[in-house]
């Protein structure tokens, strides 16, 4: 008997916790820190470019690094993904498959890869800072302190000249 009310609230208690999502926000205030998640390798335009049929196993892995996957029951396939996620951001997931006849590169199988400059600009955050002025005005070039002129050099020593006697006797 005494143990329902307790079993009752307990079921309450536990049932709420459900209700609260903390996947967004906590109450609508706090929003908990998400990472980034970066998975695999990144192909870019240029290292596609790079890729010709005959290549050898060592120079794709020098141009692509070494793959993601290399499935033994696939012994002539290697597959290259990246996956990256990033909050508030949409999900970014390429697949890139090297297929091998024997030890030589027979054909790469791809999405549309960006360039380099398009990848970083894609996963950096725009950078809100202040437009710099490089060049000063002629009244900041007035307001700067005149240098001191430097000290004259000081004489250098003078050593007297020594004679040495000959190493080797004649």
């Amino acid at each position: 008997m005494r143990r329902t009310p307790i079993f009752l609230l307990g079921t309450l208690l536990l049932g709420g916790c459900s209700s609260v999502r903390t996947t967004d926000s906590l109450f609508g205030l706090i929003t908990p820190y998400k990472i980034d998640i970066v998975q695999g390798n990144v192909v870019t335009q240029e290292q596609l470019a790079l890729l010709k049929p005959g290549l050898t196993r060592s120079q794709v892995r020098d141009i692509l690094g070494t793959p993601l996957l290399t499935d033994p029951f696939h012994a002539d396939r290697w597959d290259y993904l990246f996956t990256i996620r990033r909050p508030g951001t949409e999900v970014q997931r390429r697949d890139v498959i090297v297929r091998f006849d024997g030890d030589r590169m027979k054909s790469v199988d791809s999405p549309a890869l960006p360039t380099e400059g398009e990848f970083v600009a894609s996963i950096s955050p725009p950078i809100k800072a202040k437009p710099r002025t490089l060049a000063l005005t002629q009244a900041q070039i007035d307001a700067l302190p005149v240098p001191p002129k430097p000290a004259p050099p000081a004489p250098a020593a003078s050593a007297p000249a020594r004679d040495y006697p000959p190493l080797e006797a004649s």
